[in-house]
């Protein structure tokens, strides 16, 4: 058996394209509403996206909403990441998020959390 050495992120029964499209979807909402609730492994992969999106609105280069861009594709979300939500965390160093266990969905009983954004 192989051990999981520097192995990052859950495939959650997903091909690449579908995860990577569902985990920045999800980073795109927690942005635009500040607060989603999801299963707690989707929680986690998603926040180090959100966490990422909003460092790199902290810089407000043309570079930097480049980059945002192709992670987030909603222009208005962009625009809220660089005019509101960065300016609010520019003495912050990281932790903009926190994950919430809520308790299990009804229907299958997954762990569902709250991912939001810190005030």
């Amino acid at each position: 058996r192989l051990m999981r050495h520097r192995v990052d992120g859950k495939k959650l029964s997903r091909p690449t394209g579908h995860r990577m499209s569902m985990y920045y979807n999800l980073a795109a909402d927690l942005l635009r509403y500040e607060k989603i609730t999801t299963t707690h492994a989707k929680a986690k992969e998603a926040q180090g996206i959100a966490e990422r999106v909003i460092t790199l609105g902290k810089g407000g280069s043309l570079y930097e909403r480049r980059r945002v861009l192709a992670i987030i594709s909603d222009k208005k979300v962009v625009d809220k990441v660089f005019d509101e939500i960065a300016p609010r965390y520019a003495d912050r160093s990281g932790g903009y998020t926190s994950i919430s266990k809520i308790g299990p969905r009804f229907g299958d009983g997954a762990q569902m959390s709250r991912l939001e954004l810190v005030s």
